[in-house]
């Protein structure tokens, strides 16, 4: 008999296995990441880093610093650090924005959510870096370096807790909201900037408290003696003598750890600054 002659008999077992349907696809995170204006800086070796662990990528760039920069303006980065993730699979939105003005982290979260959607994971490597000390450090420099690299920090902070959707963690525990904020020690001739990026740590770390409701973690990374091109000849040869590892960072160093750090197996480290510079000695 066929099941056709006896519609309500069940059909005979067979012995070929049945394939299993796919899984729905699931959707990419979306990391935005802060200060990706050059190729060989440490924010595009993070974002190529993310975008091969499966994250989606929005990040901001600014190129009027680094026109007025010793290193200049690294012609179409941008497109090229785009292309870059979406070779690895991600989406991109590339936001150019200038972090002086408070209301940029407004703009740059309503462009990486249209354009993306809800932003899971914040990465600040963005940096006003101009050399000079106590003597010398005008109020118009000073003004500059806490605009960009605490308040728009702050800014960008506050306006990622109030967004955040992601999922809370089950039993209060961590979730799945990710900041991480690089920093540095660099403070001798270095005051502005040294003094803004010591007041970021601060705000970073409240986060981790302040952010605990949403399943948020923060962090601090300080990465140390990495050589973006910034560096002279003598510079790069004392640092590296003062490195027990006999070597200078990279951005793919502290990429791994960004990694790390925005994936589920780094979600128990919270609040903490991260020293990630081979032992260097301050």
């Amino acid at each position: 008999m066929t099941i056709n002659e006896q519609p309500s008999a069940a059909p005979e077992p067979t012995s070929e296995p049945v394939p299993e349907q796919a899984a729905p696809e699931q959707a990419r995170p979306v990391a935005l990441i802060t200060g990706v204006g050059r190729s060989i800086g440490i924010g595009a070796g993070i974002a190529r880093q993310l975008a091969a662990s499966g994250w989606d990528i929005a990040f901001t760039y600014w190129t009027p610093y680094d026109r007025r920069m010793e290193w200049g303006a690294e012609d179409g980065a941008a497109a090229a650090i785009a292309k870059q993730l979406a070779d690895a699979g991600a989406r991109t939105a590339a936001i150019e924005a200038d972090l002086t003005g408070p209301d940029a982290p407004t703009r740059i979260f309503d462009e990486a959510e249209q354009r993306l959607g809800p932003v899971t994971a914040l990465v600040l490597s963005h940096a006003e870096s101009v050399d000079s000390g106590l003597l010398d450090t005008t109020v118009e420099a000073f003004d500059r370096h806490f605009a960009v690299n605490t308040r728009a920090s702050w800014l960008l902070i506050r306006e990622y807790g109030l967004r955040f959707r992601g999922e809370r963690g089950a039993g209060g525990g961590a979730g799945t909201g990710r900041i991480v904020a690089l920093t540095s020690d660099h403070t001798v001739g270095n005051l502005p900037y040294g003094a803004s990026k010591g007041a970021l740590d601060r705000i970073t770390l409240a986060a981790a408290h302040e952010l605990a409701h949403l399943g948020v973690t923060a962090n601090v990374i300080n990465p140390g003696p990495v050589d973006t091109g910034w560096m002279n000849d003598e510079l790069r040869t004392a640092l590296t003598r003062g490195t027990p590892l006999g070597r200078l960072g990279t951005p793919r160093d502290t990429a791994h750890l960004v990694d790390f750090l925005c994936s589920p197996q780094g979600q128990w480290v919270n609040g903490q600054l991260l020293k990630s510079n081979g032992g260097a000695a301050s």
